[in-house]
């Protein structure tokens, strides 16, 4: 059994514990609100990109004009996963619901003889899939001294997965991230995004489809610069909705925390005052039966 100093010192490192678990979710509250303002703002963007994409797809019907990221290559051996997560952890099972499916997704390729590369967006998601794949990660893209994600960020990585298309080093490119819904709920999404073609399923396409339109220039030479932006606005969404369900759940995890150290300290406090009314019941009886012995 711990003594009185042991108990005492428990009780004092877990107090420290509760304050540093309570500063960090009120850190994320407070990060929470400007992450889900700025996903929420995109989402409206994307959407519309996407429709734009598939209205003009439509058009053109995938005829000689198509740009081969809307087309795609005819193949679909070799598949690219951009799997983006936090950079840090303490926030639940966050970034494992991501490899999770991720990991899932590249067995299902896997077993059927597809071959699988993977570029990491966040640590997180690097560490735990290279436990297994280190060997089909071609790169991880580093965003830990970036403060506020910027379109910038999301155009770099879609440039080089453009360039990779363009060399011939996949043929179909699928998105991992999770969409925020609340500070409790993430959704886990996997989301084609070349050829874009499949991918511009978004409702306001459909809504359209009786729509004629005329393009100037032709729909090729849209395409052709459409297609790259949408990536890149696709991946941008990414990592919004990714900043704000990080901290949706790095709230609710530090939340949780600070509740098990409150109950802990109750639990060791009734531990130790048991503890310390014993001992001194039992120096009370000594006394006494000395007291009775002279």
């Amino acid at each position: 059994m711990a003594s009185l100093k042991d108990l005492r010192n428990r009780i004092a490192s877990v107090k420290a514990t509760q304050k540093i678990t309570k500063a960090m979710q009120m850190v994320a509250a407070a990060k929470l609100r400007r992450a889900q303002e700025a996903a929420e703002a995109a989402r409206p963007y994307s959407e519309r990109m996407g429709a734009v994409l598939a209205n003009i797809t439509q058009a053109i019907g995938g005829g000689g004009d198509a740009p081969a990221l809307m087309t795609g290559t005819g193949r679909d051996d070799v598949h690219l996963l951009i799997v983006c997560t936090a950079e840090r952890g303490l926030c639940g099972g966050f970034n494992s619901q991501i490899a999770r499916l991720a990991r899932d997704h590249i067995r299902r390729l896997l077993a059927d003889g597809k071959q699988v590369k993977i570029i990491c967006v966040g640590k997180k998601g690097y560490d735990i899939l290279r436990r297994d794949y280190a060997s089909m990660i071609l790169e991880r893209v580093d965003l830990r001294e970036v403060k506020t994600l910027g379109f910038a960020n999301a155009d770099a990585i879609a440039r080089k997965v453009i360039h990779l298309f363009n060399d011939g080093g996949f043929d179909i490119c699928t998105l991992f991230y999770s969409q925020f819904k609340s500070v409790i709920s993430q959704i886990p999404t996997a989301q084609q995004i070349i050829p874009a073609g499949a991918g511009s399923t978004a409702p306001e396409a459909t809504n359209g489809g009786n729509a004629v339109y005329e393009y100037e220039p032709e729909p090729g030479e849209i395409l052709s610069d459409l297609i790259p932006r949408n990536i890149a606005v696709q991946i941008f969404r990414a990592l919004l909705e990714n900043a704000a369900g990080e901290m949706g759940a790095k709230m609710s995890a530090m939340d949780n925390a600070t509740r098990n150290a409150g109950d802990m300290i109750n639990k060791l406090s009734i531990t130790y005052n048991r503890q310390r009314q014993a001992q001194i019941t039992k120096e009370l009886i000594e006394i006494i039966s000395g007291a009775e012995a002279l």
